[in-house]
């Protein structure tokens, strides 16, 4: 990649996606680029590297000299060396450096200071990770789905782990257009839950419809609050993955924007269950839903990184032990309820309390809001058509 506009020639061909792929910020936030994007440029150099006319030159891609352009382009360039190439995430990323180029790191969707760095090598971690663990299929994946419903419109969804891991925009108690954002009641979502097996909702925010309105539809309901912007503590930490363990189909999470509380803890699962570093997890779950875990969350994700690997080694060996007794799998173990309401019901009077500690969220404008708009006013903008051809199979 080289930093002037390069033309081609009669024996190179130079192509440029800065204009064609732009990441959608919230704050100062510019990658990686999400999950279609990166799909749409392996359709591209595929296409070039596939084409007879272009059979005889050199394929040469570039970027410009703006410094978050070359970060997302090498993650680009990276990605697909290590999906189609074979290459581990450690060569493709020695060779993008090899010219002693620096990259910058990507931030997070925080307003203020970076607190965390995400390298480029870290999100070639987690596309080599999700390759080995099947969350990544290009034969499969569906770009126009995945575009559509990540959208304010339709829902604000996307697939984190496929078949396991749902990350949505929390309902509403009614469908309805608030501060630029589309809020969707609870009934909206049901038919697509259905359609991919999804049987448990997990909310994280404070309550803003009936959780009934789920249940009565025979999905599970769990609530376990925490304040917007915050980090879970132990408790809630234990139980989202006790309930996920035992969740018999694919669970859905929520918080107000279902970027940073939701992506915090579904992170905690990955890195429990599948040995993912706490950056491999943030880069993978901002890879599918750019602007998740966020600030603080970031370096608790890290924090909890050797603990959570170590009860992952604990669970895997009792569930080995179990398979040779020839006992269950998994029992459903509901335990550490005393500071979470579930399915509605609270018995604790110190659950309610700090269920509704938080003024700001009850009453004043959070950072799950400000996201969502952002969110919604940055979508209103961008065209709904794509400059690059689409294609289903590479």
């Amino acid at each position: 990649m080289l930093q002037q506009k390069m033309k081609s020639t009669s024996d190179r061909h130079c192509f440029c996606i800065d204009e064609e792929l732009a990441y959608e910020n919230f704050y100062a936030d510019f990658g990686p680029l999400n999950l279609a994007m990166f799909y749409r440029f392996c359709c591209k150099l595929t296409k070039k590297l596939k084409s007879i006319t272009l059979s005889n030159k050199k394929i040469i891609f570039y970027t410009c000299g703006d410094q978050k352009k070359q970060a997302n382009a090498a993650y680009l360039i990276g990605s697909y060396a290590v999906m189609y190439l074979k290459m581990t995430p450690e060569e493709a990323h020695s060779l993008l450096v090899s010219r002693n180029l620096t990259y910058i790191p990507f931030r997070d969707a925080s307003f203020g200071t970076c607190m965390y760095n995400l390298n480029i090598l870290d999100c070639l971690r987690g596309v080599h990770k999700a390759l080995q663990y099947g969350w990544l299929d290009f034969s499969s994946f569906d770009v126009e789905e995945y575009e559509h419903y990540e959208r304010a419109e339709n829902g604000d969804l996307n697939w984190i782990i496929p078949g396991k891991f749902l990350a949505f925009s929390g309902p509403h108690p009614k469908s309805k257009i608030e501060n630029g954002y589309p809020l969707h009641a609870p009934e909206a979502y049901i038919p697509y839950f259905r359609k991919y097996n999804i049987t448990t909702i997990i909310r994280l925010n404070k309550k803003m419809y009936d959780a009934r309105r789920f249940t009565d539809s025979g999905f599970e309901h769990h609530d376990m609050f925490f304040v917007d912007g915050s980090t879970p503590n132990d408790s809630i930490v234990r139980k989202f993955l006790n309930i996920c363990e035992s969740a018999e189909g694919a669970i859905a999470v929520h918080c107000k924007a279902g970027l940073g509380r939701t992506g915090t803890l579904i992170g905690c699962y990955m890195m429990k269950h599948y040995c993912l570093t706490a950056a491999e997890a943030i880069a993978w779950i901002r890879i599918c839903r750019p602007g998740s875990i966020i600030g603080p969350q970031q370096n608790f994700v890290e924090e909890k990184q050797n603990t959570l690997w170590a009860e992952g080694d604990v669970f895997r060996e009792k569930m080995l032990k179990d398979r040779e007794n020839e006992k269950k799998a998994v029992t459903r173990i509901l335990s550490g309820v005393d500071e979470i309401t579930i399915n509605g019901s609270n018995n604790n009077r110190t659950a309610r309390k700090e269920e509704y500690n938080d003024e700001e969220e009850r009453n004043g404008f959070t950072q799950g809001d400000k996201l969502r708009a952002l969110k919604s006013k940055r979508q209103a903008k961008a065209s709904s058509g794509q400059s690059l051809n689409q294609c289903k199979t590479l």
